[in-house]
C-alpha cells in the first residue's frame, strides 16, 4: 500500500478521524531495533494517520528525536509529527532544527514549552538559557512564542500544541489556563492534543470550555492504557495532577499481578476510546510507550482493522 506524507492540519480539516501513536527515542541500539520491528511488523498494518516522536526534557534527546523522525518517515512512508520544545533553546538552535526538518520533508511539528531537565547537572548547564520562570528560554518564554516563530518562518508547516483537560500543573488558575491555550491557537496552532486522562467527562467539559472561550480548533484526546502497577506510578509522575477515577482504582484493586493490571487497563482504555469515537471526536492519540501490545488489543476490542477512519 502506497503512503503519502501529509499535514495533520489537512487531515483534520478534511473531517478524517485520525488515529495516531506516540513513540520516544530508545536509549540503546537494541531498543532502536525492537522499536522498528514493532512499528513495521505490528503497528504499520493498523495504518495510523500519523505517528509522533517525543523530545526529552531540556532537549536531551534532540539528535535522537531528529534521527527517529526522519528514519520513520523515510523507511515507512508514515506522516511523522516531531515534538519540538523551546526550553533552553536559542532562536538559532530552533531555526537550525526547523531547517533540517524542512529539508527532510517533515512538515508537522508539535510545539511545546517543555519541562526543564530534572538532573542537577543538566539544570546547571542550562541555568542561563532558561526563561525567567525556569522554563522556556529567553528567546521563547512560552509555547505560543515558539508557535508564532514557526508559523512566521514556515507557514507551510502544520503545528499542533498541547492541551490539559485536567489543568496544567503550573497553572492552578483554570481560567488563566484556558487563556494560555487560546494564546497558542492565536499564535498559529492548527490543533491541540491532550495530556492523558482517564475520565472522558474531563475531556468533554474541557472542549466545551474552550468553545465558550471562542477556541474552535480540533482537540484530539490523548489516551494511555495502564499496563502495569509500576507504569501507573510513572503516569502519575509524568502527568502531574492526573486523576484516577474511583471505578478504575476499584477494578485495579481486584487484580493480583501486572497481567491483571494490563487487562483492566486495556479494557478501561478501550471503553474510553469507544465512547470518544461515538462522540465524533476528531481523532485519538495513543501513548504507546514504544509497546504495541495494548494498542493492538484496543484495536481488536473495538473491531477496527484500520486506524484511519473517515
Amino acid at each position: 500500500m502506497s503512503r503519502t506524507v501529509r499535514r495533520v492540519a489537512d487531515m483534520l480539516a478534511a473531517g478524517e478521524t485520525v488515529f495516531s501513536f506516540e513513540f520516544f527515542p530508545p536509549k540503546t541500539e537494541k531498543g532502536w531495533e525492537k522499536l522498528f520491528r514493532t512499528i513495521g511488523d505490528e503497528l504499520l498494518p493498523l495504518e495510523p494517520a500519523y505517528v509522533s516522536v517525543t523530545y526529552g526534557a531540556g532537549g536531551s534527546t534532540r539528535e535522537q528525536t531528529h534521527h527517529l523522525v526522519t528514519r520513520i518517515q523515510e523507511e515507512f512512508g508514515l506522516t511523522v509529527v516531531a515534538h519540538l520544545t523551546c526550553v533552553g533553546s536559542s532562536r538559532d538552535e530552533i531555526d537550525a532544527i526547523l531547517a533540517e526538518y524542512d529539508r527532510a520533508g517533515v512538515h508537522n511539528i508539535l510545539a511545546l514549552r517543555g519541562d526543564p531537565p530534572t538532573k542537577p547537572e543538566l539544570r546547571t548547564a542550562l541555568a542561563d538559557r532558561l526563561g525567567p520562570d525556569g522554563h522556556g528560554s529567553p528567546d521563547f518564554p512560552y509555547a505560543e512564542d515558539l508557535i508564532d516563530h514557526i508559523r512566521t518562518a514556515y507557514p507551510h508547516f502544520s503545528i499542533g500544541a498541547a492541551a490539559f483537560p485536567e489543568g496544567h500543573p503550573a497553572t492552578p488558575n483554570r481560567l488563566a489556563e484556558i487563556r494560555h491555550t487560546g494564546a497558542k491557537v492565536a499564535a498559529g496552532a492548527d490543533y491541540l492534543v491532550t495530556q492523558l486522562f482517564f475520565d472522558n467527562r474531563d475531556y468533554f467539559d474541557y472542549v466545551d470550555r474552550l468553545a465558550l472561550a471562542g477556541i474552535q480548533v480540533p482537540v484530539v484526546p490523548g489516551i494511555m492504557p495502564i499496563t502495569s502497577a509500576g507504569g501507573m506510578e510513572k503516569m502519575a509522575d509524568l502527568a502531574a495532577g492526573a486523576r484516577f477515577p474511583a471505578p478504575l482504582l476499584r477494578a485495579l484493586s481486584r487484580v493480583r499481578d501486572d497481567d491483571g493490571v494490563r487487562r483492566v487497563g486495556t479494557h478501561w482504555a478501550t471503553a474510553q476510546v469507544a465512547e470518544l469515537l461515538n462522540a465524533d471526536v476528531p481523532g485519538v492519540h495513543l501513548y504507546t510507550l514504544n509497546n504495541s501490545s495494548a494498542t493492538m488489543q484496543i484495536c481488536r476490542n473495538l473491531g477496527l482493522d484500520s486506524y484511519r477512519l473517515s
